[in-house]
């Protein structure tokens, strides 16, 4: 396979570090913590790896249909945002760490692989919701992956302050 235009390059570039970035947070996350809420919202970290991989997925499908020269209709459905991620939201916390992490890698490396052979040229066709194919793959990539970057890490801050915050931080 060819390398993949200047443009696609930058953009494969961008998702893989903001991934990156997100792995190397979610790692961070106790194993005994990975099945507990309150991470994001009422969301675990098993939540949370199965939303940004459903997203990824939805990235994917995305490039799909404009290789069909569909993506006019992608985004015609019924579901809404919020139940969308309530229905991944359930499917993850019935699945173990395992499967959630796998199905994560599995929609990132389809993401990626659809990326990676993009034509250019279709990154400012639309879909049905009006986003050209470019928005999708920031808002269901690498906008994404640092958006929940950055919830994790406050998650940590926000644990680290109440620990300091605590009686038992003034024993020595």
């Amino acid at each position: 396979m060819a390398d993949p235009p200047d443009r696609i390059r930058v953009l494969l570039d961008e998702l893989a570090a903001a991934r990156d970035e997100f792995m190397a947070a979610i790692g961070d996350v106790d194993p005994a913590l990975r099945g507990t809420p309150g991470l994001v919202g009422e969301w675990s970290a098993r939540e949370l790896i199965g939303h940004v991989g459903y997203w990824s997925g939805h990235a994917a499908e995305a490039l799909h249909r404009a290789e069909q020269d569909e993506l006019d209709a992608f985004g015609v459905d019924d579901l809404t945002v919020d139940e969308r991620n309530a229905v991944v939201a359930r499917v993850a916390a019935e699945a173990d760490w395992a499967t959630v992490t796998a199905r994560e890698q599995g929609a990132y490396e389809a993401f990626a692989a659809r990326l990676a052979r993009a034509d250019p040229a279709t990154l400012g066709n639309r879909d049905a919701d009006g986003d050209t194919l470019e928005e999708i793959v920031a808002f269901d990539g690498v906008d994404h992956y640092r958006e929940h970057t950055l919830d994790i890490r406050a998650w940590f801050n926000e644990a680290d302050s109440s620990e300091a915050d605590s009686p038992e931080a003034d024993v020595d």
